[in-house]
């Protein structure tokens, strides 16, 4: 391919979706304005966790934490047909910076893959240095928090006003 053609594929790919990840490089996007940014591939990589009843957020979420130049992984975003996607979630929580647990009322009480991704951060967590930021839990709403993460861990509420939520979300990120 060409340097040509390779130009061509991302500016096509820019005006359909906005955005375009190389992985390894970084992010090309497209600002409200319509120019070009690009963020390099050293931004912190930030794993969202949420049930399926959540998606709406956790996407807003996805693409604020994007927008913000950050490099987050959803499910939905990075997984391709036919990978082992257990394996594949588990080695995206082992090496990202940052692990953002989006609970609600949705996915305090429901089992499934919410608790094992949760489940598997905290061990993560056992390896960082003690003062090391790696989980972040998140209150979409105001529902109570499982006592394990309450007592040993701060979180943030994104409600009632979404925008301060991000911004104390982006100061922990970005503080690092």
């Amino acid at each position: 391919m060409t340097v040509e053609e390779l130009s061509t594929l991302v500016l096509e790919a820019l005006d359909r979706h906005g955005w375009v990840e190389v992985d390894g490089l970084g992010v090309f996007s497209k600002n409200p304005l319509g120019q070009i940014q690009f963020h390099g591939g050293n931004a912190p990589r930030v794993f969202i966790a949420y049930a399926i009843e959540d998606l709406e957020a956790a996407e807003r979420l996805y693409f604020d934490l994007r927008w913000l130049g950050f490099s987050p992984w959803m499910d939905r975003h990075k997984l391709l047909p036919g990978q082992n996607w257990p394996r594949r979630i588990e080695e995206a929580i082992a090496g990202c910076d940052y692990f953002v647990a989006c609970f609600s009322t949705n996915s305090v009480r429901k089992r499934g893959g919410f608790q094992t991704e949760v489940r598997f951060a905290l061990d993560c967590a056992k390896k960082m240095p003690l003062d090391d930021v790696f989980l972040v839990p998140l209150r979409l709403d105001e529902c109570p928090m499982p006592a394990r993460i309450q007592r040993e861990t701060q979180y943030l509420d994104m409600f009632p006003d979404w925008n301060t939520g991000l911004a104390r979300l982006h100061a922990i990120i970005h503080r690092k």
